[in-house]
């Protein structure tokens, strides 16, 4: 029988198909192909190519930030960061393709009603216990951000496929140095413009 198509049917499909062939490999015609059904089908219930790859990615932010919450509830500190760090870690290895669609560009309509300010959140209270503030605490979310993606990217594209020690041992560096510097985060920093005294 072939199955009943809902939006939510569509996303989990499709991020299945995602995980297996990878995020590129999601089109409408490969979902419809999978599903048994025709293209047309499947644009009654989204809104073509870039509408199904958007289903996916909010689908991917809720299931990351579920996890995020769940993995940070009671911890602070060296323990948070850890524990946030792990699960987009593990996150990325059991679903490689979610992994990437929730990196999509989302529209700001697209992007103001899905989890991804939840997981922004949930990244700020991470930090939190390292008792920045203000704009301060903005920079260390992006370091934060930007070096667990990082890491988690280049691993998954095998990037230290053919060195040692093995990336694991990488990886408690990273987020031991990650907590290192938010413990001694500088309160203010010289501006390029400004020369040095």
């Amino acid at each position: 029988m072939r199955p009943r198509l809902t939006p939510a049917l569509l996303a989990q499909a499709g991020a299945e198909l995602a995980d297996e062939q990878g995020f590129d490999a999601l089109t409408p015609s490969a979902l419809a192909r999978r599903l048994g059904v025709t293209v047309p089908a499947l644009y009654a219930h989204v809104p073509g190519a870039r509408g199904l790859r958007v289903r996916v990615a909010l689908l991917a932010l809720e299931e990351l930030a579920e996890r995020s919450g769940a993995a940070l509830a009671g911890r602070s500190g060296a323990d948070a960061l850890r524990a946030l760090g792990d699960v987009h870690r593990d996150y990325a290895r059991e679903h490689p393709g979610r992994w990437v669609a929730a990196a999509l560009r989302l529209d700001p309509e697209e992007a103001a009603s899905s989890a991804g300010p939840r997981l922004a959140g949930l990244m700020r209270a991470a930090v939190r216990g390292y008792a920045l503030t203000g704009e301060e605490e903005v920079h260390a979310v992006r370091l934060v951000g930007s070096t667990l993606r990082g890491f988690v990217d280049l691993e998954a594209a095998g990037g230290f496929d053919h060195s040692d020690p093995p990336p694991a041992a990488s990886w408690d560096r990273a987020l031991a140095a990650l907590d290192a510097a938010l413990s001694g985060w500088p309160a203010t920093r010289t501006h390029d413009h400004e020369a040095p005294r």
